[in-house]
């Protein structure tokens, strides 16, 4: 029997990571919001994220969230709000959760409207054109016809015959101008006197949070692809857009051109006239 070490003694000790050390995603937001002397309630009204959620991503529950998109979006907010950077826990929620998913490119969408082809509009100067060549023909053939009649009319009647007149040409009437397309917004002629947001979902989901001027209410859910919103008040719309990217956004009938980004949560206030972001 040999005194020396054992095989086991020879393994490698092994070293926990650095990331093994770190605190969960909820751990650290909780203890920052703690350090910066906020309530969740204050966080919640600073950042409009409800209170449950705020809740429920402190004990890193994400499930209320309704997706990985609007998680990031939350753990986004949440963190400027107590004065983190908020790309390192992204980065570890996407690796905590198989990672982010690579996004759908657009470019068939837009080819597939580029090649559409248009609808022409029928040339009425054209038709008028040819109307009246075809008027002014027919009064010249019947003015000639008339005078050839009236003359050998008088070499075989006996007394003079009364002269035929040609027929009067007939009034053509003008074609009505054509009725212009209807217009891509469905809310082209909304009132000037009230302030009219209308959403429509593109693409994925988006949570869409809407309230008037006086803090009421009007809508706070999830729109599908495909589904729409509109939204009156006599002063101000306020919104919280979750996932805005997948938002297309008409305001008071003019369609808003700002990108925003996949999964970025955006705050918004509309007034009356031209749309501008509050």
């Amino acid at each position: 029997m040999s005194i020396g070490n054992s095989p086991e003694d020879d393994r490698p000790s092994v070293e926990p990571s650095a990331e093994d050390d770190r605190p969960s995603i909820g751990r650290a937001l909780q203890q920052a919001r703690i350090d910066a002397g906020l309530t969740v309630d204050e966080v919640s009204t600073s950042t409009r994220v409800r209170i449950p959620i705020v809740q429920a991503i402190e004990q890193d529950d994400f499930s209320r969230c309704g997706g990985d998109v609007y998680a990031r979006g939350h753990i986004r907010t949440l963190a400027r709000a107590v004065g983190l950077d908020p790309d390192p826990f992204v980065a570890q929620y996407d690796a905590d959760h198989g990672g982010r998913p690579s996004p759908t490119p657009a470019a068939p969408l837009f080819e597939a409207e580029r090649i559409r082809p248009e609808r022409r509009r029928p040339n009425w100067t054209a038709a008028m054109v040819a109307a009246i060549v075809a008027v002014v023909g027919f009064v010249g053939f019947t003015l000639f016809n008339g005078g050839d009649g009236g003359g050998s009319d008088s070499q075989v009647a006996e007394g003079s015959t009364p002269e035929q007149k040609p027929s009067p040409p007939k009034a053509t009437t003008k074609p009505a101008d054509p009725k212009p397309d209807p217009s891509d917004s469905a809310i082209a002629a909304v009132p000037k006197d009230k302030v009219t947001v209308k959403l429509s979902v593109l693409d994925d989901k988006s949570w869409i949070s809407a309230k008037s001027h006086n803090g009421k209410l009007l809508f706070d859910g999830t729109l599908l692809k495909g589904e729409s919103k509109t939204f009156q008040d006599d002063e101000r719309v306020d919104l919280i857009i979750g996932n805005a990217g997948a938002i297309e956004l008409f305001v008071n009938g003019k369609r808003v051109e700002d990108e925003f980004e996949t999964g970025q949560v955006e705050r918004l206030s509309y007034t009356k006239g031209d749309p501008a972001v509050g």
